[in-house]
C-alpha cells in the first residue's frame, strides 16, 4: 500500500485578514509559513519519499519547496489539487459570510452547498480523490511514500473518501496550517495513521 503524505501548506497573510482566499494568486507565506515548510523539509530529510505533488497555488507550491530541495525531487505540480473553487465568496471576509443563511450549510450539510459561480464539496471531493487514486495507483509499491502539499479542506475531503466517511462529517476534522495526515492507502482500503500532525515525525520509516 502507498503511505500518502497529505500536507497542509503553511500559514500565509491573507488568512490573518479574515478572508477566504480561495485561488487567490500572489497568497505567499508568511514568515511564520516558511518557517513550517522549513521544519516540514528537515523532519522529513531522511524519509524515504518517491514523489512531490502540490498544488499550483503559492502557498503550497512555497511549502512543497523544502521537502522537495532536501530530497533532490522535482514538484509536479497538479490543478487538481487546488483550493475549493468558492467562486463570489473568494476575498470575501469570513464574518460577514458567517452571518448568511447559507453558512448553517456549509458548516452542518456541506454535501448539499454549492459555493455560488463555484463548485459544490462533492464536486471537489471527486476531484481530489481522482487525483490521489491516480497517484497511488502509480506510486503502488509496498514501501512507497509520496507527500502531496494542498489545502485545509481538500485534505480533510480527502480523508473522509479513503476511510467512508460521509461527507456531511468532514468538518468534524481538524487541519492546521503546516501540518501532515499520513494514511496508508490501496486498492483493498485505506488506513489512518496520523491525522493534523506536527513536526517532528516519529513514526516515518528513514533511510538506512
Amino acid at each position: 500500500m502507498t503511505l500518502l503524505l497529505l500536507i497542509r501548506h503553511g500559514e500565509n497573510e491573507y488568512v490573518k485578514t479574515g478572508k477566504m482566499a480561495g485561488r487567490i494568486p500572489g497568497v505567499h507565506l508568511n514568515e511564520k509559513g516558511q518557517k513550517q515548510a522549513q521544519s516540514l523539509g528537515e523532519a522529513l530529510r531522511d524519509v524515504p519519499i518517491k514523489a512531490i505533488y502540490a498544488s499550483p497555488l503559492e502557498r503550497a507550491m512555497e511549502t512543497a519547496a523544502p521537502i522537495a530541495e532536501t530530497h533532490k525531487l522535482g514538484i509536479q505540480q497538479e490543478p487538481d489539487l487546488m483550493d475549493t473553487d468558492i467562486g463570489k465568496w473568494q476575498g470575501k471576509s469570513w464574518k460577514l459570510l458567517a452571518l448568511k443563511k447559507e453558512w448553517k450549510i456549509v458548516q452542518n450539510a456541506p454535501s448539499r452547498f454549492r459555493f455560488p459561480e463555484g463548485e459544490s464539496f462533492p464536486e471537489c471531493q471527486l476531484r481530489i480523490a481522482n487525483v490521489l487514486e491516480r497517484v497511488i495507483k502509480k506510486h503502488n509499491k509496498p514501501q512507497d511514500i509520496v507527500a502531496v502539499v494542498f489545502h485545509a479542506d481538500p485534505v480533510k475531503l480527502a480523508v473522509a473518501h479513503f476511510l467512508g466517511m460521509p461527507l456531511d462529517h468532514f468538518q468534524r476534522l481538524g487541519c492546521d496550517t503546516g501540518s501532515l495526515t499520513a494514511i496508508h492507502a490501496g486498492e483493498a482500503g485505506a488506513h489512518l495513521v496520523k491525522m493534523n500532525y506536527r513536526p517532528p515525525f516519529d513514526f516515518l520509516p528513514r533511510k538506512k
